[in-house]
């Protein structure tokens, strides 16, 4: 079979004034980038809806090293409902060059089923995350320039400058700095080093640009006065009071602002079948909600039937998250959920095999083996009652690999509809394209056709610690937190400030149901240990640290970046 990059350069394209035409979009809301992709304008937001679409959220079960094709399978069913007639648009996060350089070498979807021109679409794009990290370190760079002037000028800082004093406690800055890339290296440093010019000497951190709280607040901003304000309350710092200190007392969110106006708008590509997809944002599920951003969903719903979109990690995060952050925000409503799983998946979660990052992958993950995959379902049926808690109809993607047997194949999709799903489907969308995806459109066709009621896991007036509580054994199967004496104090100082009314949005492993990656399958009878909890003023949610996250990964040994180069031609290779 062809690389990605083979496929993609291969597949027939429609210039981005033929795709918005296709589309009924007017040719003043498009910002053409290049032949293939552009900018939509928000004015489409105040145009009459077209149609009133219907969205279908993909989510999966639990993550394996093995990949489940979570974006082929949400950019193949987009392809498959458009191939039996049922018009679509995909909406997904852009990806973190981070990731792209480090582990995937790409992640546009794969195969028959991907963004196109993938090297665009895995190489910065329009620019929409560099405009971020710069309107990050605007603030970070004001802050300690604020910092600096106002230890610099003493008790005459107000006279000089006419600004009244901030007093930033250096020991507690909470914005951290930014960067698109893999670099463990910026986890822990000192700044300010050098002398009196050089800043205040402090202890600081990098993050990647797709764990920023600006990342959040742009894919759940409703347009541009929202994304002003929410900027605005982002909290910076600390005084020497412990009160906060915001982008707006800073008087930096302006500046913020004008720097992502552009990245507010959506980018137009297409699939390898000229499926219109909607690339915006990109959320870390974790520490954020990790789901494409509601302007685009937005604009999507207005343009066509059905609207693929994807939520990150499995259904215990991104699909939380959608439902009890996104949803809750925006009042975007999914009208069915689905499900990816596989045969190599749910033998994995089955807690029976041995496998390690680097180490040869056990033989029976090539072979027929139904105990174990059997026992691995039970990963998917909990998976499919966790999204039916929301009250919406469940159909079961079953993302085929070569080496999944019939009778593999079979019990998979008997496990499903055992475990409460309305429908299941094969999807050969890699290796075939829409017709590889017909038979999964049909039946997410028959399911948005349902009854729903969107349930969520807690009200608005639950406090902070109820929620937490309610998350974890509700939305996770345990039996509770164990919140740390920081946490509780933290809990205590945002209650009393009276954010109380926000959701909570919990940072762990996305490897397990549980805070453990070693705890496979469905755990029970599980605690989880909170150590610290961060209000996100901006975004509109706390998040609580359940162990150690990661906000800043590190390049392995064997990096992908290896592999990219660039020929004579000016052709992009060894993207995949």
């Amino acid at each position: 079979m062809l690389s990605d990059i083979e496929i993609s350069r291969q597949s027939p394209r429609l210039h981005i004034d033929e795709l918005t035409r296709r589309l009924a979009i007017p040719s003043h809301l498009l910002n053409p980038h290049g032949h293939y992709k552009g900018k939509l304008s928000l004015a489409l937001l105040k145009e009459p809806p077209k149609k009133h679409g219907k969205l279908v959220l993909v989510s999966a079960i639990t993550p394996t090293p093995l990949g489940e094709g979570k974006t082929v399978t949400t950019l193949g069913l987009s392809m498959g409902l458009n191939h039996i007639g049922q018009a679509s648009i995909a909406t997904i996060r852009q990806p973190s060059l981070g990731p792209v350089f480090g582990v995937k070498g790409g992640a546009a979807g794969g195969g028959h089923a991907q963004v196109v021109p993938m090297e665009e679409m895995n190489l910065h794009l329009t620019g929409d995350f560099h405009a971020l990290a710069a309107a990050h370190n605007l603030a970070a760079a004001a802050l300690d320039a604020r910092l600096f002037h106002e230890q610099r000028l003493g008790t005459g800082f107000t006279a000089s400058t006419g600004l009244t004093r901030l007093d930033i406690d250096a020991a507690n800055i909470l914005w951290p700095r930014t960067l698109d890339m893999n670099d463990r290296a910026l986890r822990h440093l000192t700044i300010g080093q050098g002398g009196p010019a050089d800043g205040v000497e402090r202890q600081d951190r990098f993050v990647i640009t797709a764990a920023s709280e600006l990342m959040a607040i742009l894919a759940l901003a409703s347009d541009l006065k929202d994304l002003r304000e929410r900027i605005g309350r982002i909290q910076l710092a600390l005084d020497l009071h412990g009160n906060p200190i915001t982008a707006e007392q800073l008087e930096v969110a302006g500046a913020m602002t004008v720097l992502l106006k552009d990245a507010l708008q959506p980018t137009l590509m297409q699939t390898t079948e000229q499926t219109p997809v909607l690339v915006h944002a990109g959320p870390f599920a974790n520490i954020a909600h990790g789901n494409s951003s509601v302007i685009a969903d937005r604009m999507a719903l207005a343009l066509t039937d059905y609207v693929v979109t994807e939520a990150g990690f499995g259904s215990d995060m991104g699909l939380e998250k959608f439902f009890n952050i996104k949803h809750r925000q925006s009042g975007i409503t999914p009208s069915c959920v689905v499900l990816v799983a596989t045969v190599r998946g749910l033998k994995a979660n089955s807690g029976l095999l041995d496998i390690r990052p680097g180490q040869p992958l056990p033989a029976s993950l090539g072979e027929e083996d139904l105990p174990t995959l059997r026992q691995g379902c039970a990963n998917l049926a909990w998976h499919i009652q966790n999204a039916r808690r929301y009250g919406v109809p469940v159909v079961v993607a079953i993302n085929r690999f070569p080496s999944d047997s019939q009778a593999e194949l079979t019990l998979l999709a008997d496990e499903a509809m055992s475990a409460g799903a309305c429908g299941s489907a094969i999807s050969n969308a890699f290796t075939q394209g829409g017709a590889g995806a017909s038979e999964l459109a049909r039946a997410v066709v028959e399911a948005c056709a349902q009854p729903s009621a969107i349930k969520l896991l807690y009200p608005d007036a639950m406090s902070l610690g109820a929620k937490l509580a309610t998350l974890v054994e509700c939305g996770y199967g345990g039996r509770g937190v164990i919140l740390s004496d920081k946490a509780k104090g933290q809990l205590a100082a945002l209650s009393k400030a009276g954010w109380d009314h926000l959701p909570v949005c919990v940072a762990k492993t996305p490897l397990s149901l549980s805070h453990d990656p070693a705890l496979k399958g469905v755990p029970t009878n599980f605690e989880v240990p909170i150590e610290e909890v961060r209000l996100c003023a901006g975004a509109g949610f706390v998040y609580a640290l359940a162990g150690p996250i990661m906000t800043m990964p590190g390049l392995g040994s064997l990096p992908a970046y290896r592999h990219i180069d660039i020929d004579d031609n000016g052709d992009i290779v060894g993207l995949s």
